[in-house]
């Protein structure tokens, strides 16, 4: 493993030790809770996690730049860790066992290294830029299936408030429901995206996340054989926050489906 990589190792696994540990403190975390935005939990669960992150990783590389979710920017360099220490806070602060720990490690412009770890099944999926995708040690790959109609499908509802029409997201799920075999929403993006990655969903598509929800599982999507872009098929989803992945076919297909159904709103 690349030293660079196992130090995100490292950090995701304490932090995941630290949001275990507070699960048994839930109460007194979801008073304390604040409401950063429409539906935007933050507890000290996330801010605790977060700390150990930067911490573990200022440790090894004190001149690498910080990108998290709560802290926000630290610091100027090529290398820029991109932290979300709690992706489904909601659904950690109420006790659904569906959330995870996500690093990506982006040097200048490319995202190099990734982890993505469920404390609560401890699986650690992992991937390096040219390396491969992997989930506990062993080589993942996106699953073979090449119709909609046998897929199922990730989704995330969108809740924050944006430009976005939530009644043109309701036509696509509509559209995908009476398409594929099913949709499922876990609530946790970057476990969605190594879902896909593992062959578990077959594609997925979310509007409005944020860089840290999708940077570390981008990679381990690539690296799996999975296709990654915008809805519309570009490659700037970092920026707009809107992902659609999954095998090259449904990916394809999904892309095809969702724009057709967005243009009819539309109209």
């Amino acid at each position: 493993m690349h030293a660079l990589l196992n130090v995100g190792v490292m950090a995701a696994r304490k932090a995941g030790d630290s949001l275990i540990r507070n699960l048994n403190k839930l109460d007194q975390l979801k008073a304390k809770a604040t409401l950063k935005g429409k539906n935007d939990f933050v507890s000290e669960a996330d801010l605790i996690a977060e700390s150990i992150i930067i911490e573990t990783i200022s440790k090894h590389y004190p001149d690498h730049a910080i990108l998290a979710e709560e802290s926000g920017a630290q610091g100027e360099s090529d290398y820029k860790w991109i932290i979300d220490p709690l992706d489904g806070t909601t659904n950690f602060l109420h006790g659904f066992p569906v959330f995870c720990v996500s690093i990506g490690l982006m040097h200048k412009n490319t995202i190099e290294h990734a982890v993505v770890y469920d404390p609560i099944k401890q699986e650690l999926f992992t991937a390096s830029n040219g390396q491969g995708a992997h989930l506990d040690g062993k080589r993942i790959r996106v699953s073979g299936e090449k119709f909609i109609s046998r897929s199922l499908i990730g989704t995330g509802f969108p809740y924050r408030k944006s430009n976005k029409n939530p009644d043109e997201y309701m036509a696509m799920l509509k559209q995908v429901i009476n398409k594929s075999e099913g949709v499922r929403r876990p609530g946790a993006a970057a476990i969605d995206l190594c879902y896909v990655a593992a062959g578990r969903l077959d594609g997925f598509w979310e509007t409005g996340l944020s860089i840290w929800d999708i940077a570390a599982g981008a990679l381990i999507i690539q690296e799996s054989g999975g296709i990654i872009t915008d809805i519309d098929g570009s490659s700037n989803y970092l920026e707009t926050g809107d992902v659609l992945c999954g095998t090259p076919r449904i990916h394809s297909k999904l892309k095809q489906l969702l724009i057709e159904t967005a243009h009819q709103n539309k109209n």
